[in-house]
């Protein structure tokens, strides 16, 4: 009985040590625009970009109405909201970075303002593994829903609807 009960701590250890030393080995990545745009998400199923091409890596941007500092400060304020931390900022640029609770994983998350359109575009991907088991997509939608939840909020208090 006590070699049955040790197996699953023995595999636990053997996947865990490994995992845990890859996340804090991950360097971060040079997080920049690249001819003005975000960077390109890599072929591993770990990333989505609302500025790719690729179907399966695609997501939407954020979109706003109103003064883009507005909806940018709105941007912010999500990202703490949701755990981020936000490590650069330059005029139309943000880059915050997020841990995964168990492993201690960190993944980036990037944002490109395009204001005459109302847009902001965002890109988040993993820094290591090969696939993200939709992490990163599904931040992405929460973030999202939390953005407009702001931005509806902050039109409703100035008595715009």
């Amino acid at each position: 009985m006590n070699t049955l009960l040790s197996l699953p701590v023995v595999l636990f250890v053997i996947l865990a040590v490994p995992l845990t030393i890859l996340s804090c080995a991950s360097s971060p990545p040079k997080a920049q625009l690249v001819d003005g745009k975000l960077r390109p998400c890599p072929s591993s199923p770990n990333c989505v970009s609302s500025e790719s091409n690729t179907p399966s890596s695609r997501v939407e941007p954020l979109t706003f109405k109103g003064p883009p500092e507005k909806a940018w400060g709105n941007l912010r304020e999500t990202i703490r909201e949701m755990g981020g931390k936000i490590q650069e900022e330059q005029e139309g640029y943000l880059w915050a970075t997020f841990t995964s609770k168990v492993f201690r994983f960190v993944d980036d998350v990037e944002f490109r303002m395009v204001s005459p359109e109302g847009m902001i575009h965002v890109r988040s991907g993993s820094r290591v593994g090969y696939s993200d088991l939709g992490v990163n997509r599904k931040r992405v939608e929460r973030l999202r829903t939390i953005f407009n939840k702001g931005k509806d909020e902050g039109s409703q208090s100035r008595g715009e609807a």
